[in-house]
């Protein structure tokens, strides 16, 4: 099946193809940094990554390790000594993909995502001060920021901001970071919170979960939770396109954006989708039953939608809806299963 990436899409993008000439992309071999990579990859840029390849893969990358115009630097940002092999105040943009994505490890163990997370972050920012770096610097953040949301959709503004799970607050303190030290040192930068992104090279959440449950056993599906968590998923190509059409409009020192689709769909719909993409018959649905109420896990918000109306006033919109994406997801993940 063939990946839907940016090549297919180029004139989305910008029409100025040196609107990036040098980036460096932290994270830049995992799931959403390797399409980022494609997309700037197809426009000319000269990318530099930065990965440790404990999550990431070099197979997301392997199109581009020939090319002149591309660099991989294996490294970790918790190392000192890693962070030297960077170059010194060349990059027109840094985008900050580098995390544990991973949001249920924080329940087990919280240090993960305060390493990863928070402290990796501050290694970044402290790199770029110290270098007096001019870079603007594109962070992924999440949804799980807003926590249990009141108001649905949620707005970019929407307070005060309460995280239910330590990766939602390990991510929040790495905007604070962000912002102090652009506000600080001087150099603009772009949060995205993003919804659950799912497409082709994604190998953790939901959607991975359940094809590999189904693999090992595809007479029965155990789902965490009651099945009624609803939540946003958008597909990865649009994801892309908001992250880098953000980025071409930014003119103030600091912007937030919300990135998600523009309805819901509950788990119970994603395993059905799976089982039907599966050709599998007479699936028995196993719930949990969940805790705190259905949760599938310590911390797992139950509802979420985003606001992205913000992000569409710039000329955005998602292709797919929530129950597109997935299925789109479910296609390529399965072809791509081993």
């Amino acid at each position: 099946m063939k990946d839907q990436s940016f090549s297919t899409r180029k004139g989305f993008l910008y029409r100025n193809e040196h609107f990036m000439r040098k980036v460096l992309v932290t994270g830049g071999a995992g799931f959403i940094g390797s399409h980022l990579v494609d997309a700037l990859m197809s426009h000319k840029a000269n990318v530099h990554v930065f990965d440790n390849l404990s999550s990431g893969s070099i197979e997301n990358i392997k199109q581009w390790l020939k090319s002149p115009s591309f660099t991989l630097i294996k490294g970790d940002l918790l190392n000192p000594s890693d962070m030297g092999k960077l170059r010194l105040n060349c990059y027109d943009f840094i985008f900050h993909l580098a995390a544990n994505p991973k949001v249920r490890v924080s329940s087990i163990n919280p240090e993960v995502h305060f390493q990863q997370n928070v402290v990796a972050t501050y290694n970044l920012l402290e790199w770029m001060r110290k270098c007096d770096s001019t870079s603007t610097i594109a962070f992924t953040s999440t949804s799980t920021v807003y926590g249990e949301a009141i108001k649905i959709p949620t707005p970019e503004d929407y307070a005060p901001l309460k995280p239910i799970s330590i990766y939602g607050a390990s991510k929040l303190a790495c905007e604070a970071l962000i912002i102090a030290y652009a506000c600080t040192y001087g150099f603009k930068a772009i949060i995205y919170r993003l919804a659950n992104i799912v497409g082709p090279r994604s190998v953790h959440g939901v959607i991975y979960d359940f094809i590999r449950k189904l693999k090992k056993n595809p007479k029965e599906l155990e789902i965490l939770g009651n099945g009624m968590q609803t939540k946003s998923y958008l597909y990865i190509s649009d994801c892309i396109e908001a992250i880098i059409l953000g980025l071409k409009k930014l003119k103030k020192q600091l912007e937030i954006y919300n990135v998600g689709s523009e309805d819901q769909i509950s788990v119970k719909t994603i395993a059905q989708i799976v089982i039907e993409e599966m050709s599998l018959k007479n699936v028995r649905l196993k719930f949990t039953g969940g805790i705190n109420g259905g949760r599938g896990w310590i911390g797992d918000v139950k509802n979420m939608l985003l606001d992205i109306n913000k992000l569409k006033a710039l000329g955005w919109k998602p292709k797919f809806n929530s129950e597109q994406a997935v299925r789109e997801a479910v296609r390529h993940i399965i072809a791509e299963f081993h």
